[in-house]
């Protein structure tokens, strides 16, 4: 017998009534051979018993558990998304939102989508950093707020609801957001 082992993985549905299998539900599959090789076939458990066994010798047979696929994970952060959030802030040059644009900046350079070209220091100090975007050659002119590690959080999670990402689990709103009251309003 010298036939390829081209065996495909468990079917979605039975092979006898093309009922499709629940996730997690038990399942009976067999392998046979058939004139072209051997071929899988898996049967919900109400076909089981009547299966053909005219059709080609079963070689072997056994009980499993149909798994669905899993769902692919959204990616976390479009790169429109924030590519387009990027040239919002900085067309309204807005300075509340200097450090959401550097936050954007910095996403969009780890994404391979902006590679630093230049650092400028200018005489107060500040520094400037120059982007150009792989694709378009644009230039991008973002100054550096000079973030400390304790303020980088708050802004990510500035810039997360901006772009409409929900906060990781065990982070609640923002820092700066307003806090909810509860009570009557009376104080003590």
């Amino acid at each position: 017998m010298n036939s390829e082992w081209n065996i495909r993985i468990c079917s979605d549905q039975c092979a006898s009534c093309q009922k499709k299998f629940a996730d997690r539900e038990t399942l009976m599959s067999r392998l046979r051979f058939a004139p072209d090789g051997y071929l899988r076939e898996d049967y919900c458990p109400a076909c089981w018993p009547a299966r053909s066994m005219v059709d080609g010798a079963e070689v072997s047979a056994w009980s499993a558990k149909w798994l669905a696929p899993e769902k692919k994970a959204s990616e976390p952060l479009k790169k429109e998304t924030a590519e387009s959030l990027l040239r919002e802030l900085m067309e309204t040059e807005d300075p509340s939102k200097r450090n959401v644009i550097f936050i954007l900046a910095v996403m969009l350079e780890r994404r391979r989508i902006l590679v630093e070209k230049e650092v400028q220091t200018q005489p107060d100090g500040l520094k400037i950093r120059v982007y150009e975007h792989k694709q378009t050659g644009e230039s991008f002119v973002v100054p550096d707020p000079q973030l400390r590690l304790k303020e980088i959080e708050s802004v990510q999670m500035e810039v997360m609801e901006l772009l409409g990402i929900p906060p990781p689990p065990g982070k609640g709103p923002r820092p700066d957001a307003p806090a909810e009251t509860t009570g009557s309003g009376d104080s003590p």
